[in-house]
């Protein structure tokens, strides 16, 4: 039976949210639609009455692709949306603070995705999944992805039937690089030395940077360089990168900003030195991350670089071993960017450090707010929040804040 809601606003996922709660996708608050409820879902959905903030969605692929949630919204619909996100989860946490304009990439300019590859009869499938499906939707107009990506999907489907199973799906990463794409696969067949053969000369047919299989390289024509500041890094397979190179500078602005002035700064979950490395030009870095490889890669870019001051490193699992106060002490700057489950841990220690600026990087509100949450109660003042949207027509939400410790200015 055909029933009618309004959409009162939007979830966290994106979804319209109507009185039930009733979730109805590609809707925006103020929409009367109609369809058939199906548990907590509305399916088969008419839009009776549109937002003036709807628009028609760029990319043909919109409804069936997973990749974008958001594109039947107005870019400033959206741009306000995600600031209100970030809002709401400090209110949640009884803080208020200056909110900067969303800084958002360019559509295009999306230079590391995941592509899902399944071996067909006819030969494979090379896409984005599908909402909430298993089901994949190939994407050849993608209006979210570099050229140079979009190139690389076909390369993706090469692999697939050189070394996929008919029953499994192959996750290809795909990462722009100065030398060209460098990717790599996970979920194919186990290697031997046909397949290692076949692998390497697919490297070569199709002017790889690098290909890495299930963690092992199989060939490399040239590193596959990212430019950090003046340093050149060769990111281990597969390694964490920032979505697009316009978000990486907006957010190494906001964490310059925030940071300006200091001369010992300490970066946790330093990654391969997105940060640390441009940083290093102005002081001296201790850069603290988890994964060895990506510790060395860090490393071997500094030593390699001209022009920066002094970059030290340390290999350590900051959840389960966190900087403590002592530590920490002989800093007067923080960098702090750790994944989606936040920094509880190391947040707690660096509030009794008193390190007098701290910038701390997100991809997640809520995580985000609460560990703020543990700063402010500490004495630190949060002057300023910056949205950077990498991740655009998508839920998606990234950000950068600035930290100061009240009546601190140095140590």
């Amino acid at each position: 039976m055909t029933e009618f809601y309004t959409i009162t606003r939007l979830g966290h996922q994106g979804d319209g949210i109507a009185d039930g709660p009733v979730y109805v996708p590609r809707t925006l608050p103020g929409e009367v639609v109609s369809g058939v409820r199906e548990g907590q879902t509305l399916t088969g959905t008419r839009i009776e009455t549109p937002s003036e903030f709807r628009v028609s969605p760029p990319c043909r692929h919109s409804r069936s692709c997973g990749g974008c949630q958001l594109q039947h919204a107005s870019d400033d619909f959206v741009a306000d949306w995600k600031q209100d996100v970030v809002r709401i989860a400090l209110g949640a946490q009884g803080i208020e603070t200056d909110m900067r304009p969303v800084h958002t990439s360019p559509a295009a300019s999306r230079r590391r995705a995941t592509i899902a590859v399944r071996r067909t009869k006819k030969g494979f499938l090379a896409g984005f999944h599908g909402r909430a499906s298993d089901v994949i939707t190939e994407i050849p107009d993608c209006k979210l992805l570099d050229p140079g990506l979009l190139s690389g999907i076909p390369v993706a489907g090469a692999l697939a039937l050189i070394g996929g199973s008919r029953k499994g799906v192959l996750s290809v990463i795909l990462t722009l690089s100065d030398a060209g794409l460098d990717v790599a696969v996970k979920g194919g067949k186990p290697l031997d030395g046909p397949l290692e053969s076949a692998l390497a000369q697919a490297t070569e047919q199709h002017g790889l940077a690098r290909l890495a299989w299930d963690g092992e390289v199989i060939a490399m024509r040239a590193p596959p360089y990212q430019h950090f500041g003046a340093a050149r890094v060769v990111p281990p397979p597969g390694a964490f990168l920032q979505a697009t190179h316009d978000g990486e500078l907006a957010l190494l602005a906001s964490v310059q900003e925030a940071v300006a002035g200091a001369r010992r700064l300490v970066d946790l979950f330093a990654g391969s030195g997105t940060f640390s490395l441009p940083l290093a030009k102005e002081a001296e870095i201790h850069a603290v991350e988890g994964d060895r490889e990506m510790v060395r890669a860090l490393d071997g870019a500094w030593r390699t670089a001209q022009g920066l001051k002094r970059v030290t490193t340390d290999a350590r699992d900051l959840f389960r071993r966190p900087l403590m106060p002592d530590e920490l002490a002989r800093y007067d700057g923080c960098v702090i960017d750790p994944p989606r489950a936040g920094a509880e841990a190391q947040i707690a220690q660096l509030a009794q450090a008193r390190i007098p600026a701290v910038a701390y990087v997100s991809c997640n509100p809520v995580t985000f707010a609460r560990d703020a949450r543990v700063l402010v109660g500490a004495g630190y003042t949060l002057n300023w929040v910056q949205v950077v949207d990498q991740f655009r027509w998508s839920s998606h939400v990234e950000l950068a804040g600035s930290f100061t410790m009240d009546h601190i200015t140095s140590k």
